[in-house]
């Protein structure tokens, strides 16, 4: 659309995240690419107005959907980190380019990309992005990992003595000092947060999910040093006592928790507001042998021991009534199928409404947005619509939209 060109949306049914409610024949008007009214269509006011029309009588309208743990430079298809040293940055960006392409026709408009091993080519992908050069979501960008020496932020399956290039360990650390050194060395590098890997990786050869790999302080260090500029952190964390260390550090978003258990994780997320991102879908994606042959047998033996445990701590986050907020991992499965792991959501005792506004309204709050997540006055005109849907019955409908506009402009 022209961003001078006032539209309006009619919409069948619209989502509304912020009541939990769906609302029938609704009309969305949009000016220079943000909502400017949502109210009750009216043919008198809106069909005889000069802006253009856009009939979405017979669809559902919700909010552009939201995704917090993406990576969208380069692909895993090997289940392996080292083949990131075979392609040049050039080549990365450009996957990434395609990978972002996948995620906003599939009505995800805005991402949260958790970081790269080669150090802000996520940024350039951002900034491409905010240029117009490239289509894609709006991306919040971790540009590297803080991680300890050898950890989960680390290629790791490779011989002792090949020595990794700079760029790829940007954001290595392994203590109090050393981590603001590169928490500041990151953002002056333009990342938008920062990401702590605060437990081993199911990817990370040689590394251990459960355990910690960074003291509550260094944690602290981190979020304390990211505070200061602003921005806050996500912290990689499978196993309960490296999450735990990191919610008591003050970490905003605590991602994956798979191997998380027993009341105090719980209870710690509860007292400290910190949003739970579960990613439970690749894990069953890996797990029932749709992952590639080339996968080494630790990978597949760390992800299937994680399926069990990762469930049971959805269902008991969504019964303590912990804070949740959508994330995929996607990199690890196709770009593109990240709604697919809405039906955990509901499988673990989550209500569709609920589950939606896990990856709209929730999902702002946790990146700490005001621009997008919900279709109101004010912001980014993101919306996603499915025809013929009138409920959210059957939340499989959103691994086929049929529609998605990012700032009211239909993305081709």
């Amino acid at each position: 659309m022209d961003l001078n060109e006032r539209v309006i949306f009619r919409a069948g049914t619209l989502a509304d995240v912020r009541k939990g409610e769906l609302l029938r024949d609704y009309a969305i008007i949009v000016e220079n690419e943000r909502v400017t009214a949502v109210e009750p269509y009216s043919p008198a006011k809106h069909e005889e107005s000069d802006a253009k029309l856009v009939d979405l009588s017979d669809h559902l309208v919700a909010p552009g959907l939201i995704d917090l743990h993406t990576h969208m430079i380069g692909n895993l298809q090997e289940g392996s980190y080292m083949p990131f040293l075979t392609k040049s940055a050039a080549w990365s960006v450009l996957e990434g380019v395609k990978n972002a392409a996948t995620t906003l026709r599939a009505g995800f408009t805005t991402v949260r990309e958790l970081g790269t091993f080669r150090a802000w080519v996520d940024c350039d992908l951002r900034n491409a992005i905010n240029s117009g050069i490239v289509i894609g979501p709006r991306i919040f960008a971790a540009g590297g990992y803080v991680t300890c020496s050898s950890g989960g932020g680390e290629i790791t399956d490779l011989a002792v003595d090949i020595e990794l290039p700079r760029e790829f360990r940007i954001g290595v650390a392994d203590s109090v000092d050393e981590v603001r050194k590169a928490v500041r060395t990151l953002l002056h590098g333009g990342s938008d947060l920062i990401k702590v890997i605060a437990t081993g990786a199911g990817y990370a050869a040689g590394t251990v999910p459960g355990a910690p790999e960074y003291t509550e302080a260094e944690i602290r260090a981190a979020v304390e040093e990211a505070a200061a500029y602003g921005k806050y952190v996500a912290a990689h964390a499978h196993g309960t006592e490296g999450a735990l260390r990191a919610v008591r550090a003050g970490v905003r978003t605590l991602d994956h928790g798979s191997l998380i258990e027993g009341p105090e994780i719980f209870d710690a997320m509860l007292e400290r507001g910190t949003y739970y991102v579960p990613t439970t879908y690749l894990i069953h994606w890996v797990d029932d042998q749709r992952a590639s042959a080339a996968f080494p047998e630790e990978v597949k033996r760390k992800i299937s021991e994680a399926r069990g445990p990762s469930m049971r701590a959805l269902q008991t986050a969504i019964e303590a009534g912990v804070k949740l907020a959508y994330g995929t991992d996607a990199i690890i499965f196709p770009h593109g199928e990240n709604a697919r792991q809405f039906q955990d959501f509901i499988d673990a005792g989550m209500s569709p409404m609920e589950t939606l506004r896990t990856a709209t309204i929730n999902a702002a709050d946790a990146i700490g947005t005001p621009d997008v997540g919900v279709i109101e006055t004010g912001r980014f005109a993101d919306l996603v619509a499915i025809k013929g849907l009138q409920d959210l019955g059957d939340m499989s409908a959103f691994n086929d939209i049929d529609l998605v506009f990012k700032s009211g402009s239909l993305v081709q």
